[in-house]
């Protein structure tokens, strides 16, 4: 458990300190910045589908434990539901949160 803990740090450090010298560089110039419009497109479309992929597992097994909960204590599906719909919710919001900053950060073409 500990040898874990100590290799988690020194990933977290590794990664934490090589993101320094990226938020050093000089910003690019306007010059041939038809690569960097295409590659941030690229990134807001696989972001936004790796968000909505994994909203849709999320939402699969949100469903399936109340239906499961529902079948197994059928006096509780007033509570069941009403969390169900609630669960269901805070996650579709994370996806339209994602939207919101991939639309907001997308280049324009």
């Amino acid at each position: 458990m500990k040898r874990n803990l100590i290799r988690l740090g020194f990933g977290l450090m590794a990664v934490l300190l090589t993101a320094v010298p990226a938020f050093a560089q000089a910003p690019a110039q306007a010059e041939g910045g038809s690569l960097g419009k295409g590659l941030g497109l690229l990134g807001a479309i696989l972001g936004m589908g790796i968000a909505a992929g994994l909203c849709g597992i999320g939402q699969g097994r949100v469903a399936a434990a109340a239906c499961e909960g529902m079948a197994r204590n059928p006096g509780a599906y007033n509570r069941v539901q009403l969390a169900l719909i609630l669960g269901l919710a805070f996650i579709e919001t994370l996806v339209i949160f994602t939207l919101v900053v991939v639309l907001l950060n997308a280049p324009e073409l």
